[in-house]
């Protein structure tokens, strides 16, 4: 198992979904403390000297005039921590708050906080033991930061809120119980250093980094599950043709329509119908999948952007700048990842809009060229795949609800001082749900076609690439002859998508 060298700089979306997942640890980089002290100065001397600086003797948001005294300066950081905490709904799953130990351990380790190495360090030492604080998953506006959820993640380090540890319940045990069993003493927060475990984007970073390699997976499982579909409608692959491709040069695009390319070649299937009068020209669900499919790939390829910038970036409020000035920021505003998740949940929403529809001409005989009512070889005794359409389609109108942009709403908070926030939280929550339900559609999908390719055996076999997908779904799920259950199906196929995957590009010479 690899080990991400917490420094400050910038991580991968690899670098987190891993550390997430069990993949990789994490440890503090030895550069650190000498990388974070110069800030902490700062501070130190900023307190010293007497003058008003927002976040290091001053209250928060609208009460940012309010003036704190020396004596009661290490007892605000506690009480914002308490303060803050105040969320509410499901727990966070182990994955995403394993990921939001790292991301605020790396923005504080950046030194541009003015904290002790201690935080940073504190915040790995949990993650390394399994002792995972219980955030609660509703409570913020995406401004500031997910300052309710960061609370909670940071509670723990003073003994207070709860932890839960494997195999414990997710609403773990008071923290100071846990601590103590680990012999780990609670931290005494310093000056300013309640602030800055409160103000940040780290739990949408999270969210949104495992959106990303989910929607990776996805786009590329679009194109095997449609070109699965081409072969079992007797479709053509002529809209695919490099040269036709080249004449509209988006990058997705032209990945899209390569990959079909790639799997669909040398199909004796597709040449045994090749200039029958049928192939002339399909429906837009299969002849536009290149565009539609290429047009997600290409926001994906954005929202992947915007995220490894963020992984770079503090996010802090105050920031002690490079020639030690204090300065107020609004880097926490969520606004960049908030549009990210919006529109990559409106385009990955199509991926399953389009294959819903593929779907839909494999079970009509009217337009399945030759293959029986709902895929079902004793229809009207058998219901064949019939109701696995039903659930694709909930699922489609599903997303259409969930594909409204959060990002276009805003509330005012903290008695309007923070008047515009990015609702970034809630864009990022909704599309984990969008991805689980276009996930769902392609398994449908690639069921469905699936068994159409059982029906046309008698004619010629598909391309060598669709060959090894179609015998990788036998393996775990028969050809349904007769009547059984389709969710169980329908899960099957769901788990194996990503050795579905891996399968079509060995056996294509590779996947974009």
């Amino acid at each position: 198992m690899r080990t991400v060298i917490v420094s400050g700089d910038a991580l991968t979306v690899e670098d987190v979904v891993d550390v997430a997942f069990g993949a990789a640890g994490a440890e503090l980089g030895p550069d650190v403390p000498a990388r974070m002290q110069s800030s902490r100065e700062v501070v130190t001397a900023a307190i010293a000297g007497g003058g008003p600086v927002y976040g290091v003797n001053t209250g928060f948001g609208a009460l940012a005039d309010t003036r704190v005294g020396e004596k009661d300066l290490r007892r605000l950081q506690g009480a914002i921590l308490v303060s803050h905490a105040a969320g509410t709904g499901e727990p966070l799953d182990d994955p995403t708050v394993r990921a939001i130990l790292l991301l605020r351990a790396r923005t504080l380790a950046a030194g541009y906080s003015g904290v002790r190495a201690e935080l940073p360090a504190r915040l790995l030492e949990l993650l390394a033991l399994g002792l995972l604080p219980v955030v609660p998953g509703k409570g913020s506006v995406g401004a500031s930061g997910d300052l309710a959820q960061l609370a909670h993640l940071a509670e723990p380090l003073i003994g207070a809120g709860r932890l839960r540890g494997a195999g414990g319940g997710p609403r773990g045990r008071p923290a100071a119980e846990v601590l103590a069993e680990h012999g780990l003493v609670p931290l005494e927060l310093a000056p300013k250093e309640g602030l800055s475990l409160v103000n940040g984007t780290e739990p949408m970073q999270a969210l949104l980094a495992f959106s990303v390699r989910d929607a990776e997976l996805l786009v590329q499982a679009a194109d095997v599950a449609c070109a699965l579909s081409v072969e079992a409608l007797l479709g053509t692959d002529r809209p695919y043709d490099e040269r036709v491709q080249a004449l509209r040069p988006h990058p997705g695009q032209l990945d899209s329509a390569a990959n079909l390319r790639a799997l669909l070649g040398g199909s004796a299937l597709l040449a045994s119908h090749r200039d029958s009068r049928h192939a002339v020209q399909d429906a837009y669900c299969l002849r536009c999948a290149p565009q539609v499919h290429g047009a997600v790939r290409d926001v994906l390829a954005h929202a992947r952007r915007v995220l490894e910038t963020e992984l770079g970036a503090v996010v802090d409020n105050p920031v002690i700048v490079s020639d030690g000035e204090v300065m107020t920021t609004g880097n926490f505003h969520g606004e960049p990842l908030a549009f990210a998740a919006d529109m990559l949940a409106i385009a990955v929403s199509e991926l399953a809009s389009i294959s819903e529809r593929r779907v839909d001409r494999l079970l009509d005989p009217a337009f399945s060229r030759g293959l029986p009512p709902f895929l079902a070889p004793d229809a009207g005794t058998n219901s064949g795949f019939m109701l696995a359409q039903y659930t694709a389609a909930s699922l489609v109108s599903e997303n259409k609800v969930l594909a409204h942009p959060a990002s276009v709403d805003t509330i005012p908070t903290s008695g309007k001082q923070e008047d515009h926030v990015s609702m970034g939280w809630t864009a990022v929550r909704k599309l984990r749900e969008v991805l689980a339900n276009v996930r769902t559609c392609l398994a449908v999908e690639i069921l469905c076609a699936a068994q159409g390719i059982d029906l046309r055996t008698g004619i010629a076999p598909p391309s060598k690439a669709l060959a090894g997908v179609h015998a990788a779904v036998r393996a775990r799920v028969p050809v349904m002859d007769t009547d059984r259950e389709v969710a169980e199906q329908m899960a099957a196929v769901d788990e194996l998508l990503p050795d579905i995957c891996i399968t079509a590009a060995a056996g294509c010479g590779g996947l974009r």
